[in-house]
């Protein structure tokens, strides 16, 4: 009978389940549980992520991927994290080590915001950024209980913009998870790795790698007090970005320089030669595109790589089902994160405290998240300012025209005459390595503007709290009676951002309200209703949503969500949804104000860019203007610049965007999920979504004409002397702006699973994922690159004791090639294949497992997204102690 309930319990959970919730928790596992304990646990197993309340996973009325503690055990990846790559339907991209970013369904970037991350329902994000930096403020493999994955809108029910799906953490309850445990992993990386540099002959790549956990977890009271506490230090050396392809590369074209002649290239991961960095030149009568040089990304980054994270709980029963408990983590990090530019995170701290209610009508939460970005600094403006930092532009320039007038003179060719040029104008620069170098950077990370400096300075925090009332079980508990197939929840939450503006990255745009904290606050409320019933004997559960959320700078808006699963067995279910969500705009999107190496990058809200988008051009035709008037000047026969600017302006094109408004999707989901064969050893799950998009909340570059005092050419000023303006970067005010994307876009995938339990505890997986951008309405190109392969596969075979305690673990991933579309670059990501291994024993009189594998163990360097770090394999020796 209680396994009959736990199929059926549905939305709101089931009266038993609700009322007990301990004694409904799964007991804990054997270390190896024999092949029926396996099934029984798989079939009976539960999430309670897809609607909010515990619910049967084969039941579930969206797509929900798990992994439970088996198959954390199994996985070859050096940590669960690592592992949630392998779930059908997930998308994972490293732009470090130390961080990898989660994504659903297209539309990947390195700063995910359309992707919740959760530990025990309480949101990780770094508040500035809007996402989670990987798993700094997770829990550790010591901690994990498990982890589910809704890889889809899930917005209706959580309003955490999670638009493209969500994860959550759940971690092991110090009641039922007692005593001491140990965890030591070392390993090497970077073998035989190219891009590592190195120095003295005979020198190796290779770089060692440790992680150190533990966890203790103590019941004080029997079922009344305890508590749990946990530490994990990580050290190791980063993956490197050294992508030296040109971006730039017809910079020149017009005067046939390319390749090393361009005097204008752009490497991927070169930075202070961006187009900020480029000046036309009239040399010889004939006008150049010319950069500054730069610096490799290898020069600017220290790649030792660490993390110290710590949290601890305290949780009390007051009585069976109703528990109160707080928790704090703390961590320090640095490692290399992206966005826009890449950044060392460098002394990089979040902290977090949580308190949480749980009982079977009620569950509420607050939490505070605290954010500072510590010594972090730009790669970018590091590379543009330590140019600037031995030579100014305008000297530099002038050493640059001079010397290739001279080389010209002596006999040298127009391609020998740059070289040379860039060599007296580089004399004297500063060489990474040296004395002089270093003291440099390190001063340039404590200067907080990035016109002359580099430092990212940022101290934010969140503020977030969320209720929710099982309606129907408290009507039941009132002694009212009430159908036993009707479920009625209801929820609320608020959320505060506040950011301490540091001048740079941040400003108050009304300061003065509070002379005591002139703090800049972003807020939103929101709250859901939702009710179900199940029909026809049980065979049919049908749920409806709606959320309503309020932003302060924008409208009310609602988010509907229906559901249904027929089951006509308990084995058998067929699912379909259909909903919709808002992200509103991140901090960042909303109010930064960053001096970027002469762009500045503002927020799109009104209250920071008020006046910049009506008088503004965008950069894309200015670049074709400016290409064509430098055409026509060193065409044949040669144009006058007033001629050229005269017969090339219309081509400029009004900034035709405006202010930020909320992202918006519509996506339709069906699905089946069965539990086949004899006690049901197949596990079959296929799933197909349609989305629509728009809105999309995006960059554009567009300058603003200037006088040559400075002031703002407005509209109505004639074009010839915009146009005039708009030739030349000393009169153009340049600025990247948050807007949104006035596309409409379409896209559609699926994904099918199948886990097959063989006997004698073998477990063989296979899955595979295809996402499709379908079709792309009044395209702009300002729509989020779709950055996501069109499939993905999965193989996996394994058994934690195929022979006297001795298993083994094999993860074969495969994902095909892509196009990417970044601010940082754009191009073709290569297919790319890795397999991962691994082989353990347990010790049972001692409580240990040791594992032996590595990840990537082909090492076989890839990359997962342009711009970002080449990967090699990662393999590694884990010793545990304890649970």
């Amino acid at each position: 009978m209680k396994q009959k309930l736990r199929i059926l319990c549905g939305l709101g959970a089931c009266a038993a389940a609700l009322a007990h919730p301990a004694a409904a928790q799964a007991p804990k596992p054997p270390r190896h549980p024999a092949p029926a304990d396996t099934l029984r646990t798989s079939l009976n197993e539960v999430v309670v992520s897809a609607s909010r309340v515990e619910e049967s996973f084969l039941q579930s009325p969206v797509t929900v991927e798990k992994l439970n503690a088996r198959a954390i055990r199994l996985s070859a990846a050096p940590s669960f994290f690592d592992a949630i790559e392998n779930l059908k339907g997930v998308q994972v991209i490293t732009p470090s080590l130390g961080f990898k970013v989660i994504n659903a369904r297209g539309f990947t970037n390195t700063t995910n915001v359309r992707f919740a991350q959760l530990v025990d329902g309480v949101d990780n994000q770094a508040p500035h950024i809007g996402g989670p930096i990987g798993n700094v403020l997770g829990p550790s493999d010591l901690d994990i209980q498990s982890v589910e994955v809704v890889p889809g809108t899930a917005a209706a029910l959580y309003g955490l913009n999670a638009i493209n799906g969500l994860a959550n953490f759940q971690t092991k309850s110090p009641f039922n998870s007692e005593g001491l445990s140990l965890r030591q992993q070392t390993g090497l990386n970077h073998l035989s790795d190219p891009n590592v540099k190195t120095f003295g002959q005979g020198a190796t790549t290779e770089k060692l790698y440790s992680e150190t956990s533990l966890r203790y977890a103590k019941v004080l009271i029997p079922d009344k007090l305890a508590f749990k506490v946990n530490g994990t230090y990580l050290r190791g050396y980063d993956w490197v970005a050294n992508d030296q392809t040109d971006i730039n590369p017809n910079g020149n074209a017009t005067t046939g320089l390319f390749g090393a002649d361009n005097p204008a290239q752009d490497q991927v991961n070169r930075y202070g030669n961006e187009s900020s960095d480029r000046k036309s030149i009239t040399l010889g009568g004939k006008s150049y595109s010319v950069a500054r040089t730069g610096y490799d990304e290898r020069d600017l980054v220290d790649y030792n790589l660490k993390t110290l994270k710590a949290d601890a709980a305290v949780h009390y029963r007051f009585r069976p089902g109703v528990e109160l408990a707080y928790t704090y983590r703390v961590a320090g990090f640095d490692n290399v994160y992206q966005r826009s530019n890449r950044f060392r995170l460098q002394g990089y701290r979040l902290q977090q405290h949580a308190l949480t209610l749980t009982t079977p009508v009620v569950q509420a939460r607050a939490y505070l998240t605290e954010e500072n970005t510590g010594q972090s600094y730009n790669l970018r403006s590091m590379g543009e300012n330590l140019d600037r930092s031995y030579k100014a532009d305008t000297p530099w320039y002038a050493d640059y025209t001079n010397a290739w007038n001279a080389a010209v003179a002596g006999g040298q060719s127009v391609a020998a005459a740059h070289a040379a040029a860039r060599a007296a104008a580089d004399a004297g620069r500063l060489q990474p390595g040296t004395d002089a170098f270093n003291q440099k950077l390190a001063q340039l990370q404590d200067i907080n503007n990035w016109d002359v400096g580099a430092a990212l300075r940022v101290r934010a925090s969140l503020a977030h709290a969320e209720a929710q009332v099982n309606i129907a079980e408290a009507i039941r508990r009132g002694g009212t009676a009430l159908p036993a197939n009707l479920d009625l929840l209801a929820g609320a939450d608020h959320r505060t951002y506040i950011v301490v503006p540091d001048g740079n990255y941040f400003i108050n745009p009304n300061p003065g309200k509070d002379p005591l904290h002139d703090d800049l606050l972003y807020s939103k409320t929101g709250g859901f209703v939702q009710v179900g019933g199940r029909l026809l004997q049980e065979k049919l559960r049908l749920t409806a949503t709606l959320r309503v959320d309020k932003n302060d700078d924008f409208d009310v808006k609602f988010n509907p969500r229906f559901t249904a699963v027929y089951s006509p067995t308990p084995r058998q279910n067929f699912r379909l949804s259909y909903q919709s969500g808002y992200r509103f705009p991140s901090l960042f999107e909303g109010f930064s104000n960053v001096n970027s190496g002469q762009v500045k990058r503002i927020g799109g809200l009104r209250v920071m860019s008020d006046g910049v988008f009506e008088n503004s051009y965008l950069r894309s035709s200015i670049d074709a203007f400016n290409a064509k008037v430098t055409a026509g000047i060193n065409g044949t026969p040669a144009q006058t610049r007033a001629q050229a600017i005269a017969a090339n302006q219309s081509l400029l094109v009004k900034n035709p965007y405006t202010y930020l408004r909320p992202e918006y999707i519509r996506s339709l989901e069906m699905g089946y999920k069965a539990a086949l064969g004899p006690g049901g050893r197949l596990l079959v799950d296929v799933d197909f979504y349609y989305n629509s998009y728009r809105d999309f909340i995006a960059q554009v570059e567009a300058y603003v004409p200037l006088t040559a005092s400075g002031t703002a050419l407005t509209t109505g000023t004639d074009l010839t002397t915009i146009a005039t303006a708009l030739s030349s970067s000393a009169t153009q005010a340049r600025y990247r702006l948050w807007t949104n994307s006035q596309s409409q876009v379409y896209n559609y995938g699926g994904s099918a699973g199948l886990r097959y339990e063989l006997g004698a505890g073998y477990l063989a997986g296979a899955n595979t994922t295809y996402t499709r951008l379908d079709r792309t309405e009044n395209g702009d190109g300002l729509e989020d690159g779709f950055n996501t392969p069109r499939w993905m596969y999965n193989l996996s075979f394994a058994n934690e004791n195929a022979y006297q305690n001795a298993g083994f673990g094999l993860n074969f991933r495969h994902q095909v090639g892509y196009y990417s579309q970044t601010f940082l670059v754009n191009g073709d990501v290569p297919a790319y294949s890795t397999l991962d291994a691994q082989v353990s024993y347990y010790i049972p009189t001692a409580q240990v497992r040791l594992k032996l594998g590595a990840s990537n163990v082909l090492n076989k360097y890839y990359v997962s997204y342009l711009g970002g770090p080449s990967v090699g394999g990662l393999y590694y020796l884990t010793v545990m102690y304890g649970l």
